[in-house]
């Protein structure tokens, strides 16, 4: 947790915002900014939640997420794997915590390129990898995945959408239904500073519960190399609707996303 601590630290320290960026800084930072962009990618992601709503005590959550992204041209079609596995801390009841494995998901994205819009659609996979009950749902799902990006002159603007159902598992759990949609918000600065909101929204078809959140935060592109592209963000999220126990109160997303050029 030092490595994230340090990145907010150094994030919020930032007291005046830079100028609008130039036409180059300008598509790096939405190159490295969008969920389309054909390179290999590995994220490592962070969210703390120190306030857990509707339940007894002072509850708290984190989750880290290693993420990667692999561009693949498979059956001769465009297409981005990509892959999410958590490392989690859960409440335990009636006290305590719990840190392991969370369910492992997997989304074969693929690519239908346009002049001002571009989209990705494909099927999304979730495997019952979770080393407590508490950290997954204990059951196979199956789903869709569908994203829209549309650079502007001002930055980046987009959604991600999903939807998951269960089809096998632990006869015990709960079934799971479950959309998210996630809009996607950059507005470039100078320098390859640039303002980002990307909060989750979680809809629990099942049991009717939701939380909406809205995030506001601050990242930094920098180019490693001229196959590298570092990309560190930390973004403060309040959850605006909710109904249901356990949603955030608020949480803080924070991380560091690299890109990789591919070919020599």
């Amino acid at each position: 947790m030092s490595f994230f601590r340090t990145l907010i630290i150094v994030m919020a320290g930032i007291a005046t915002w830079p100028q609008v960026a130039n036409a180059q800084q300008h598509e790096d930072v939405n190159a490295a900014n969008n969920p389309l962009t054909p390179k290999i990618t590995l994220n490592f992601h962070d969210y703390y939640v120190p306030e857990l709503g509707g339940l007894p005590g002072d509850r708290q959550a984190n989750q880290f997420l290693l993420r990667g992204l692999v561009p693949s041209d498979l059956f001769g079609a465009p297409q981005l794997i990509r892959f999410t596995l958590p490392v989690a801390t859960a409440p335990e009841f009636p006290s305590g915590y719990t840190t392991g494995l969370g369910d492992l998901t997997l989304m074969d994205v693929f690519l239908i390129p346009g002049k001002e819009v571009s989209f990705g659609a494909g099927p999304l996979f979730v495997l019952p990898t979770a080393t407590d009950d508490a950290l997954g749902n204990g059951k196979w799902q199956a789903g869709i995945a569908g994203v829209a990006v549309a650079p502007q002159g001002w930055g980046l603007i987009g959604g991600l959408a999903t939807y998951q159902a269960s089809f096998a598992g632990e006869s015990d759990r709960n079934d799971v239904s479950l959309a998210t949609f996630q809009p996607i918000v950059n507005f470039n600065l100078k320098d390859g500073f640039y303002l980002r909101s990307t909060a989750i929204w979680n809809f629990d078809l099942e049991s009717g519960n939701y939380s909406v959140p809205v995030g506001f935060g601050v990242g930094k592109v920098f180019q490693v190399s001229d196959k590298v592209t570092m990309n560190p963000f930390v973004e403060p999220q309040y959850t605006v609707f909710d109904h249901g126990r356990g949603n955030p109160e608020w949480q803080v997303f924070v991380g560091v996303n690299f890109q990789f050029a591919l070919g020599k």
